[in-house]
């Protein structure tokens, strides 16, 4: 064990160098920057004493007075330093992080001129519209304009603000939003002189980035959808709600005056982010009760400041005496809640959610029998007969000729494979199943879809990962000859010896006897998995029992079933079965060791002579062909995944086994709008997989094992 530790101990090490030298290489101007602030921090020893305190402080920081004292380098030198020791974690992490961020999108050398010309001309900005402000008679301005600044987050900043116009919908909205929120508050409630350069660091970078990231780098971009709407929303009630809390922590004098009057009291900022905490969670979703919550709060507030401003007139006008103290600030932030009001009332058509009980009330649909009914009609793929198992809800389209099953768990509307529907028309069913969970406040995704679904749900920009491999195994002309069905015909072969009999029956008509004998199998393999048994996609002796199912025994002479397989139909179309998927897969412990080849051959030998053209072998979740290592993050944590649940599931060992039968291998994804759906629809699979489980018996149970 020691050398074993001994020996990861370097190999952890030498990943970490590796990835820190390919950063290096491909981030060379983030990376030098970095490296730079913190060398001269701690030649300097500003990493541990204040640079502001220092008399050469004014020899290396911006602002007004050092550019009319002629000291122009600071420009250059004062991005490189921190006020204070404690400043650096955040300044040089938020630089790595934003810089690095525009560099690995835009490239060095763009980077490097958005990110320096950033920083310049968001100080220029600053320093002469105080120079303008100054004798005005603004007090802010007059306090700011003599203060000075170090730090490099205004080029940073207008960096990342750039590098936002690559992104696809809705995530370039979601960075805007965050960045908007961040400045918006920072200005109008504190107002440093730093605020001050990155609100205009953001305000010439933001409208300028697709211009600046060039055609080719630059991210489509159409007109807001619901999630971009419900996104703005959402955003704008932060924004001010952040702002209450900034002025109840950190009473300030902004530049439109202090809040002394204006901040909310302990118990009225409590209230307020109990009311608003509900409203934001509902807002995302698209809640209507939420959007009208959200309504009457910012009518109320816009209200209060119409209320006071008619009073301040009528006092105006008969002569009333009145403190302006804090009234400034007051007005600004009742127009704040003006234009929140304003973005609700031109989004309300994003927000047309029902209550959960109204949900309920009409979820009634359709049921297996109609499902079936289509499915015989149009046909579907090897997993489509999974779609009229129980617990499966149904969308339909209003035509009624088409649908797609789906699971609802976790506010996610998981839907199973492909859309049954007629040819040239799943398209158009999965665009009307995403704006079905779009108005009813759910997050749509589709599981083990096939290439041609996935190809539809590209068209509405959506991503797509995959999740398994269909072993697809085509009857005609095959022979188990050859070396590599070598194990096969040695299991066939041996069968016949031991006089073990191969019946291709419906489980529902069979003796009580053989009945008991399958359930104490299936009752055995559980035993050993010591976890609870998985559905959604893994069927079980419930669904072998259907009539339309067909079962696989392996049986010898005195009657002993030594193993169990179950065949699900594959429709065609026209009523046709032009298939069968394999489900589920039992065997004795102590019988005939290779039943599960006897019975997969012997059935792919009397399948093929009633005329069906394909067997599946279905897909092992979280198990695929090839040696690659996954490239994109998501392929990576489905890896790491998958290697955990071996040991309980056996995921990889099956597709191991299955590649007996030289199968062609057809991926399966999942399709997701984006990579923020993610850890809802992993919990809402593992609740479709292990319905009856919840997740801290899960974890009981894994650390059990």
């Amino acid at each position: 064990m020691t050398q074993a530790v001994a020996a990861a101990k370097p190999a952890g090490g030498g990943r970490i160098r590796s990835t820190v030298a390919v950063l290096a290489r491909r981030l060379p101007f983030t990376s030098g920057v970095t490296l730079a602030m913190l060398v001269l921090a701690v030649a300097t020893g500003a990493l541990w004493n204040a640079a502001e305190d220092r008399a050469v402080y004014p020899f290396v920081a911006y602002g007004l007075p050092s550019l009319e004292a002629g000291r122009w380098w600071t420009m250059f030198t004062g991005p490189f330093f921190a006020v204070i020791p404690w400043y650096y974690l955040p300044m040089v992490g938020s630089f790595a992080l934003f810089a690095g961020f525009a560099e690995w999108k835009l490239g060095t050398r763009r980077a490097m001129a958005v990110t320096i010309g950033g920083q310049i001309v968001s100080v220029l900005v600053a320093t002469q519209f105080l120079a303008l402000c100054r004798n005005s008679g603004w007090l802010w301005a007059e306090r700011v304009a003599g203060s000075l600044d170090v730090g490099f987050s205004g080029g940073a900043l207008a960096a990342v603000a750039v590098a936002s116009a690559t992104l696809r919908p809705p995530w370039a909205l979601r960075l805007r939003a965050g960045l908007c929120v961040y400045a918006g508050v920072a200005i109008v409630y504190v107002g440093t002189l730093a605020d001050l350069v990155h609100f205009f660091a953001l305000l010439l970078a933001l409208p300028l980035g697709k211009r600046l990231v060039g055609a080719r780098r630059a991210a489509g971009q159409t007109a807001p959808n619901l999630r971009e709407w419900r996104v703005l929303a959402v955003a704008g009630l932060l924004l001010l709600t952040i702002a209450e809390i900034v002025m109840f922590l950190v009473p300030g004098d902004g530049p439109f005056g202090s809040d002394d009057g204006v901040s909310l009291t302990a118990p009225e900022l409590g209230i307020l982010v109990l009311l608003v905490l509900p409203m934001i969670n509902g807002l995302r979703k698209g809640g209507r009760v939420a959007w009208r919550w959200a309504v009457a709060l910012s009518a109320f507030v816009t209200l209060q400041g119409l209320a006071v401003a008619t009073a301040l007139g009528v006092a105006d006008i008969f002569g009333g005496e009145y403190d302006v103290a804090g009234l400034p600030l007051f007005f600004v932030d009742n127009l704040l809640w003006t234009v929140e009001l304003g973005v609700l009332i031109a989004a309300r058509h994003a927000f047309r959610v029902p209550s959960r009980r109204r949900l309920r009330r009409h979820a009634q649909g359709p049921g297996p029998a109609l499902a079936r009914t289509l499915l015989g009609r149009h046909g579907g793929s090897t997993l489509s007969w999974m779609t009229t198992w129980p617990r499966n809800t149904y969308f339909v389209r209003e035509d009624g000729r088409s649908y797609l099953a789906y699971r609802r768990h976790a506010g996610v509307a998981v839907a199973l494979g492909d859309p049954i529907a007629p040819d040239g028309t799943a398209a158009a069913t999965v665009t009307e199943f995403a704006t079905m969970c779009e108005n009813s406040g759910l997050v749509p995704c589709v599981f083990s879809a096939t290439e041609a679904t996935v190809a539809a749900t590209r068209e509405l920009g959506w991503q797509h990962v995959q999740v398994a491999e269909d072993n697809v195994l085509d009857l005609e002309g095959l022979e188990f000859r050859g070396k590599v069905w070598q194990d096969v015909r040695t299991a066939l072969n041996k069968a016949a010896k031991q006089g073990i009999e191969f019946r291709l029956v419906r489980l529902a008509d069979q003796p009580e006897p053989i009945l008991a004998q399958v359930r104490a199998l299936s009752e055995e393999w559980m035993s050993d998995k010591a976890m609870p048994e998985m559905g959604f996609t893994l069927g079980g002796l419930d669904e072998a029992m259907d009539p339309a199912t067909r079962v696989g025994l392996a049986v010898d002479a005195e009657g002993t079933v030594h193993g169990v397989t179950s065949w699900l139909p594959v429709h065609t179309g026209a009523g046709k079965i032009g298939g069968w998927t394999l489900d589920i897969m039992r065997r004795s412990a102590h019988g005939f060791r290779p039943v599960m080849e006897f019975l997969i051959a012997s059935a792919c030998l009397a399948f093929r002579e009633e005329g069906a053209r394909f067997v599946s072998l279905s897909g092992a979740p979280l198990a695929r062909s090839g040696n690659g290592f996954p490239a994109r993050p998501v392929d990576r944590a489905l890896e790491s995944l998958g290697r955990v649940m071996e040991p309980y599931y056996g995921f990889r060992s099956l597709h191991a086994f299955k590649a007996k039968f030289q199968p062609r291998h057809v991926p399966l994804y999942l399709a997701f709008r984006d990579e923020a759906d993610l850890p809802r629809i992993g919990l809402a699979l593992s609740r479709a997989y292990l319905p009856d489980v919840r997740l801290r018996q899960l974890a009981k149970l894994v650390r059990t094992r």
